[in-house]
């Protein structure tokens, strides 16, 4: 088995490219030792394909842990064959050149019907198109879709180069995946339509048909093309928002592709060893980022604390944080939640919840910040166990509900409403640093 990537650089890596990266990915690593991954950069948009996007191509899937045998390979640089193939296309008589326009076409289909494919007449200059036979049909067999016949009489003849010989997308394609030998073309259902015409291409150049598997299109949560206004659309935005790799992996092989056994949290050895193309599916997947946040609090809970803070610490910037995130683990789901989380015990109470402070720093509040004090004070030994019973002990004290002592010291300690455990955040900040915070709330 040979598959190929092939992202164009015209942007980030969209999490529908990502996907398609993968699936291929996992469709070699599960043939193993004999089988290969190329990885090819369509990059014959000269105005939009950037240096800068190559590299977020590539920055994405090493970060995503997908690597390639052979590559990168850019297309541009294969344009020498690219016009070699033409030239051997016009030679053969499989292809002719014209100075056909849309108007032209638009004139032949109004005499000779609108389904009738355009056919054009061999000039001495102009684009060069590909003779489609008049009779027939081009069969795309697809592992997904089965088997497709496009009838001939119905096709345009395709331009496959522009009238200085550059060559087109479709041209190009076809004689790049015919020279690196790929067996298996795996890529989104967007290029279904293409697929004849490089067929054609094959077939004029007397070569075998690969065996295509297109990947049904990723839906956002209402049914509609995934896009930014389904939140992240890119696989830096995921990044960015906090999602760890190994969860994104996990995730984007399960939209179109379904574990025989229907299980969800699958690691990477194990989605190897499951992997077929014969089991992606026919129908759109969605993508809902509200399960991608579910499955990565998973990943995160089950990660050691000392990995944790190792990826907290690389994620903000920040060192020193185990202990804040030893008591933070179980209450986040993105790297991205813990600082907002976590991030007062290590930076000071936050000043801007004038809400929280109104709510719970009132004179009832400030009562029962008083007798946590006193208890805190003389604290022996001050440590999760006792910190827990103390606190208790007030409450039963006062002889009220445990959230109305229990909040205005949340709120003194961190200045919101919400943050790890305040028994936990106690024991991590230590009588001194508690003493000071609550004496700063009573003042």
């Amino acid at each position: 088995m040979r598959v190929r990537f092939a992202p164009s650089p015209t942007g980030a890596l969209h999490i529908g490219g990502a996907r398609t990266a993968l699936y291929n990915w996992l469709a070699a690593r599960h043939e193993g030792a004999g089988a290969t991954l190329v990885l090819r950069i369509e990059d014959t948009d000269r105005e939009r394909s950037t240096q800068e996007n190559v590299e977020q191509i590539l920055d994405a899937l090493r970060w995503l842990d997908i690597d390639y045998d052979e590559g990168p390979i850019f297309q541009t640089a294969n344009e020498p064959r690219h016009r070699e193939v033409i030239e051997q296309l016009l030679a053969d008589g499989h292809a002719y050149r014209s100075t056909a326009t849309a108007e032209t076409v638009k004139a032949y289909k109004a005499q000779h019907g609108a389904d009738r494919g355009f056919r054009g007449e061999p000039e001495a200059e102009g684009a060069v198109r590909l003779r489609v036979p008049d009779e027939g049909a081009t069969v795309v067999r697809d592992i997904v879709r089965g088997e497709t016949a496009f009838q001939h009489v119905h096709m345009d003849d395709p331009v496959i180069a522009r009238a200085d010989g550059s060559p087109l997308y479709n041209l190009a394609v076809a004689v790049d995946d015919l020279d690196a030998g790929i067996t298996h073309v795996v890529r989104g259902d967007d290029h279904y339509s293409n697929t004849p015409k490089q067929l054609l291409v094959l077939e004029a150049l007397g070569a075998p048909q690969p065996v295509y598997c297109h990947l049904p299109l990723l839906h956002g949560p209402d049914g509609k093309k995934l896009s930014k206004r389904h939140g992240a659309a890119s696989v830096q935005e995921l990044r960015d928002a906090g999602y760890l790799p190994e969860a994104v992996v996990n995730y984007l092989s399960l939209l179109g592709w379904g574990a025989a056994d229907d299980e969800t949290i699958l690691s990477r050895d194990e989605l190897v060893a499951q992997f077929t193309l014969e089991r992606v599916q026919k129908n759109p997947a969605r993508f809902d980022e509200q399960k991608l946040r579910w499955m990565n609090g998973i990943y995160i809970r089950a990660l050691s604390v000392d990995e944790l803070t190792a990826r907290l610490e690389a994620f903000t910037g920040r060192t020193g944080l185990r202990d804040a995130v030893a008591i933070s683990q179980e209450k986040i789901a993105t790297l991205a939640d813990f600082w907002p989380l976590a991030g007062p015990l290590i930076d000071g109470p936050v000043g801007d919840d004038a809400k929280a402070r109104e709510q719970w720093l009132g004179e009832e509040g400030r009562a029962a910040l008083g007798d946590v004090r006193a208890v805190l004070a003389s604290l022996e030994p001050f440590e999760l166990e006792s910190i827990d019973a103390a606190l208790r002990g007030v409450v039963s004290a006062r002889d009220t509900k445990p959230k109305q002592v229990f909040q205005p010291v949340r709120v003194a300690l961190t200045g919101r409403t919400i943050s790890p455990g305040v028994f936990e955040m106690i024991s991590v900040l230590g009588r001194e640093e508690t003493l000071r915070r609550l004496d700063a709330a009573l003042a």
